[in-house]
């Protein structure tokens, strides 16, 4: 990779972390996209590629048999770096014009019932002050429809558990507001109140402290939260691959279960787009079918 590339990549960089207000994860997913596309280069200035090369590119990668998911990121971050390139004139034309995104065949949203939810909740151990603080955080995730990385961010400044409201900020930095369970509110203000302490005795918490934090004191990363989903589901029989965002699944698809407004679901979750969230309908109709097949004597 030639030096003016390198100088290409760390510009790229600083564009779609600061200009466009990419999430850490993605600006982090597409500097690794173009760092890989760059070195496949070699020599070859980024002036000097052409649609072709772009393509001989795509056929290249297609040997590690990379998801569709990954592929169309892939291909997301070529268009947006040579975009990127062409508004600063680097490049007179763009090469990348022409490509497209693999179709992604759709695929519903893996969800618990509440039995299963139930189920899981359960099953932490919670004799520690570290298990109480996973059953808290399981319960805001089934409670709020919050990502994993937003209830990581969440410091003492975005709660307001009068009204039971807490404020976080979603992709891109988007601010909103998720509503609070009472079930969900008491075992947070338990934990503020005793456990929170227990891991890590720190007299005083500012309105920029850390709700959830580590034995050291440092903010809870999402990492620590799926190991904590992965104990527990090695403890208990459930045939079904649970994460984080299940939770987040698990609690789109009751809201809508139980009439909710789509729109309404659509602010909850902080989708920019209605057709993100569409999906759950999906899936709720999917149950409502089952549940037809099962109980009607002339369903079959």
């Amino acid at each position: 990779m030639n030096e003016n590339s390198k100088r290409y990549l760390q510009e790229f960089k600083l564009y779609i972390e600061i200009e466009k207000n990419f999430s850490k994860h993605t600006v982090t997913a597409y500097s690794s996209d173009i760092l890989s596309f760059l070195v496949w280069l070699n020599e070859k200035n980024i002036e000097e590629v052409n649609y072709a090369n772009i393509k001989e590119y795509l056929l290249y990668i297609k040997q590690f048999n990379y998801s569709k998911t990954t592929t169309a990121r892939k291909i997301a971050s070529l268009r947006t770096f040579y975009r990127f390139l062409y508004r600063e004139k680097i490049i007179e034309t763009n090469p990348a014009l022409g490509v497209h995104s693999p179709k992604k065949g759709k695929s519903l949203p893996e969800f618990l019932t509440e039995n299963e939810i139930e189920q899981v909740l359960n099953n932490i151990k919670m004799e520690s002050p570290a298990g109480y603080r996973n059953r808290t955080i399981l319960e805001l995730l089934y409670a709020t429809g919050m990502r994993i990385s937003e209830l990581s961010n969440l410091n003492f400044e975005n709660l307001n558990l009068e009204e039971n409201e807490i404020k976080v900020f979603g992709k891109g930095s988007k601010e909103r507001i998720v509503l609070v369970s009472e079930r969900a509110k008491k075992y947070l203000e338990s934990y503020i109140k005793t456990a929170r302490y227990l891991i890590f005795k720190s007299e005083e918490n500012s309105p920029k402290s850390p709700v959830f934090i580590n034995k050291t004191g440092y903010r809870l990363q999402p990492q620590s939260v799926r190991l904590a989903i992965k104990d527990v589901m090695e403890r208990i029989e459930l045939p079904k691959h649970v994460t984080p965002h299940v939770f987040r699944h698990s609690f789109a698809t009751k809201l809508l279960e139980n009439g909710a407004d789509l729109r309404v679901v659509q602010e909850l979750l902080g989708h920019s787009s209605i057709s993100n969230t569409q999906i759950y309908t999906h899936v709720s109709a999917e149950r409502l079918r089952q549940s037809y097949n099962i109980a009607h004597p002339r369903a079959n």
